[in-house]
């Protein structure tokens, strides 16, 4: 499949909600995490990573990296709500790599196909892949705070103006949560339209089977990863749905009432609501009964929306870039343990 320079841009605006998928569970649970990107898949271990790529020219491009944990180095990053923003902050990394990796392969021409030195070539392809991912984190960015900081406060405003019962500060942010609750899932629906986010959703689903298949057999094989189902109780979108209804308790707490220390205050907020949302998530993975069961059955049913059922050539990609982290994590001493 080749992409043009503007699609791989919106791709990329698309994954930019995906980014955060890898790094959802405590440091010392997650076995093997993983993200869609463009025409691939990123896998990682708790030391490894890789990312494969299917070319235009239909081969495979990989590669593969060591990760170090902060908390590793830094003791002090270990403690809660702090701990999460040092995982979500390298999450946000990788995950950054690992598009501009894939972006570069997808606008990679067939050998021979094109004129000039090769080296000439690599830096131009280089160049456009990080300008076209800054220029879209950017617009992600202020898209986030103008679409789910912004218009949800404001229509809440506009609501509290017409009718008296908005004037209860719970109320009122119950209706701030649930506008943006709204609007998440009305994005989430009209990207999913889109012919570069449905391929994205393919190999986001190929990941899961891929994950799945080795977490319940032990192996990564096509034809247990095509058995497996796409929907994955560990995928960041239960972490997003999560994100928003803790929102909406710590708002109760600010003593602001204009609208223009409102909103600084939720945007201000956002490490906070970003490590208590981690907390929260982690102690029900570990807790794995009730607690866990509804913090991931929104997740679960979203999932029918951010991902698709892969073909057996995306599955390919996301167990080459499994075996890929696998065997770097080996290499290193590390032991991958099914769950």
């Amino acid at each position: 499949m080749r992409l043009s320079a503007a699609q791989i841009g919106r791709t990329a605006h698309g994954a930019a909600g995906l980014v955060l998928l890898p790094l959802l569970q405590g440091a010392e649970e997650i076995l093997i995490g993983g993200q869609a990107v463009i025409e691939g898949v990123m896998m990682r271990s708790p030391h490894s990573y890789a990312v494969a790529v299917r070319r235009a020219s239909g081969d495979v491009a990989v590669t593969r990296g060591s990760l170090e944990r902060a908390s590793e180095k830094y003791p002090w990053l270990r403690y809660p709500l702090v701990r999460g923003l040092s995982v979500l902050g390298q999450a946000m990394a990788l995950g950054i790599r690992a598009l501009r990796y894939s972006a570069e392969q997808a606008l990679e021409r067939p050998s021979g196909s094109g004129k000039g030195g090769s080296r000439g070539g690599e830096e131009k392809k280089s160049e456009l892949s990080n300008w076209v991912l800054a220029l879209n984190l950017a617009f992600s960015l202020a898209f986030f705070i103008l679409f789910y900081k912004f218009l949800p406060l404001y229509l809440a405003t506009v609501l509290k103006r017409h009718y008296a019962v908005f004037e209860n500060l719970i109320a009122f942010n119950v209706a701030d949560g649930m506008i943006r609750m709204v609007l998440f899932l009305a994005f989430l629906i009209a990207v999913a339209q889109w012919k570069e986010m449905k391929r994205l959703f393919e190999y986001h689903g190929a990941e899961h089977k891929v994950v799945w298949a080795f977490e319940k057999a032990g192996r990564v094989d096509l034809e247990t990863a095509r058995a497996s189902t796409r929907f994955h109780p560990r995928c960041g979108t239960s972490f997003l749905l999560v994100v928003m209804v803790i929102a909406m308790v710590i708002y109760l707490f600010l003593p602001f009432r204009s609208f223009v220390w409102k909103l600084a205050g939720r945007i201000l907020l956002l490490p906070v609501i970003a490590g208590a949302s981690y907390e929260f998530i982690r102690f029900a993975a570990k807790s794995q009964g009730a607690l866990w069961r509804w913090a991931s059955r929104p997740g679960l049913w979203l999932q029918r929306v951010t991902t698709r059922e892969p073909d057996d050539s995306q599955l390919e990609v996301s167990i080459r870039a499994l075996e890929a982290a696998m065997e770097l994590e080996r290499s290193r001493g590390g032991e991958l343990v099914v769950a």
